[in-house]
């Protein structure tokens, strides 16, 4: 599948999801309205039967907000209801597991997605936390698995966090980056295995915070929330943390942990953690940062934060007074 696109490598090939609930519902989405053939199956009969509803009525959500380009009976089209595990597989490129948090659960079901699917067919997870080590590391085709985990729902939120072990083949990897940039997904690649990933660790940070802040009598569980919504949240959607940083100060991330390291410090040490901003550390955090947006370019940059905020700010509004 190297060096194809959407609308090449998907004409022939199916994807197959396996769990047809919240996840696979999105990831149906996904596929299906970027022209792919989708084959759904799931061990819920009743479960199954809910689908073309479901997605229709999502479908067409979309639509009354402008962000699907097909007939919302032209996407569903696209997505078949399959009666069993195998004829959902057959042929496919691509291979989604959507089923419960459960180890044992996915090692059974990775055990027949590697014994059914085509041999060139990428065997890709949606877990939330558990690495793809714990629960396929004894299959012949150990090599063709990795987690994808989207965040919920996949067809609202673009991220996808691709978590191979040491022993997935670098190809998969890539095969499966350029499958999801095709279908209009954002891939991001861990450089190895941790619990929780990326997304799940900078949320529950951000929640062991809040729910501190709520023990500690500081503020209640709404305004907490209204200062992610009517702040951090709507800066975050433009530029994220490390950015976020980086244009707070001119002279960017170093200027920022010179000024700002310490009182984050101090704040982290409040909960009993040991969270040192060493010189190295910003170091390289920066040199990335200059490696993107240099810094005779940082005003400039500036303004582009402020033009998009304004749009976002535009669009609350606009909403709110609804």
């Amino acid at each position: 599948m190297t060096g194809t696109d959407k609308s090449t490598w998907h004409d022939a090939r199916p994807v197959a999801l396996v769990g047809a609930g919240s996840i696979g519902i999105g990831w149906a989405i996904v596929f299906a309205r970027a022209g792919v053939p989708v084959r759904l199956f799931d061990v819920n009969p009743a479960l199954l039967a809910s689908v073309p509803t479901t997605v229709r009525s999502r479908l067409q959500e979309l639509a009354d907000n402008g962000l699907l380009d097909d007939d919302v009976e032209v996407v569903l089209a696209r997505i078949s209801i399959t009666p069993s595990l195998s004829d959902a597989l057959e042929d496919a490129i691509h291979v989604q597991e959507n089923v419960i948090e459960d180890k044992g659960v996915k090692a059974s079901l990775f055990a027949d997605l590697d014994r059914l699917a085509a041999p060139d067919a990428v065997l890709a997870s949606s877990t939330s936390s558990i690495p793809v080590s714990e629960f396929a590391s004894d299959l012949a085709g150990r090599g063709r698995c990795l987690v994808a985990h989207p965040a919920n729902p996949p067809h609202l939120l673009p991220i996808v966090e691709l978590v191979p072990s040491s022993w997935t083949h670098d190809g998969v990897v890539e095969q499966c980056r350029e499958m999801m940039q095709a279908v209009g997904q954002e891939p991001v690649t861990l450089t190895r295995e941790i619990t929780g990933f990326v997304y799940n660790r900078l949320q529950g940070a951000v929640l062991r915070e809040a729910y501190s802040l709520l023990r500690d009598g500081i503020m209640s569980v709404e305004e907490i929330d209204q200062v992610m919504t009517a702040g951090l949240g709507l800066r975050w959607s433009v530029v994220g943390p490390f950015e976020t940083a980086d244009l707070n100060y001119r002279g960017g991330l170093r200027e920022h942990a010179r000024r700002m390291a310490a009182n984050y410090q101090k704040m982290a040490a409040q909960r009993g953690q040991i969270d040192v901003w060493e010189d190295d550390l910003v170091a390289e955090a920066d040199r990335q940062r200059r490696a993107l947006i240099p810094m005779d370019q940082w005003s400039e940059r500036v303004a582009w934060r402020d033009k998009a905020l304004m749009g976002v700010m535009a669009e609350r509004r606009n909403r709110l007074r609804r």
